[in-house]
This record gives structure tokens, C-alpha cells and sequence, in this order.
């Protein structure tokens, strides 16, 4: 699982680097604002993702070794929850970097 989240990272990474020439000073991030300027985010903001993922696949490592290690069923759901984080995630992040660029 680390060499997924390490994956995901250097994707995330490699597809902000490739773009980086054409990024504007501000970026949509804040969907859930009304249309407009309260959409808009500076343009570093978008490492906010990346930093989210790594947080909620760390907590959720976290728990599992904490409260349920010998549990096969929750091995398998965070497993696969963290799965899904990393690939939601990447995507979205790439969603917005081509978006803009």
C-alpha cells in the first residue's frame, strides 16, 4: 500500500510539473461556493489534496493497527477505502491541473 500512496504522489507531482508553465495566479478548488470568485483558490492550494490523502491513508493505517489488527474483514475495507482515496484523489487532482492548464 506505501508504494501506491508513493505512486499516487509522484503522479500528482509529475502532472503539476508538466503544467506548471500555464498555471494561472488563482484555480477553482471550492466547488461547493457559489459560481465565481468564491470558487477561487491561490494557485499552491491545490497541494491541499495531496496532503489530505496522505493524512486520511496514514489515519487510516493508524486505526486499523491500533483497534482492530486482528481483524481480516476491516483489513480488507480500509484497504480497499484507501484504494479508493488514492485513485479519487490523483484523478481530481489531474482533473484540475488540466482544467486550468
Amino acid at each position: 500500500m506505501l508504494y501506491a500512496l508513493l505512486g499516487s504522489n509522484a503522479i500528482m507531482i509529475l502532472s503539476f510539473i508538466l503544467r506548471y508553465k500555464t498555471f494561472p495566479p488563482q484555480i477553482p478548488l471550492f466547488y461547493t461556493h457559489s459560481i465565481g470568485e468564491d470558487q477561487l483558490g491561490e494557485w499552491w492550494m491545490i497541494f491541499l489534496l495531496p496532503l489530505l490523502l496522505n493524512a486520511f491513508v496514514l489515519i487510516n493505517r493508524f486505526i486499523y493497527r491500533k483497534f482492530f489488527l486482528s481483524n481480516t474483514f476491516v483489513a480488507q475495507m480500509i484497504y480497499y477505502l484507501n484504494l479508493f482515496f488514492m485513485i479519487s484523489f490523483t484523478l481530481i487532482f489531474i482533473k484540475i491541473v488540466l482544467l486550468v492548464s
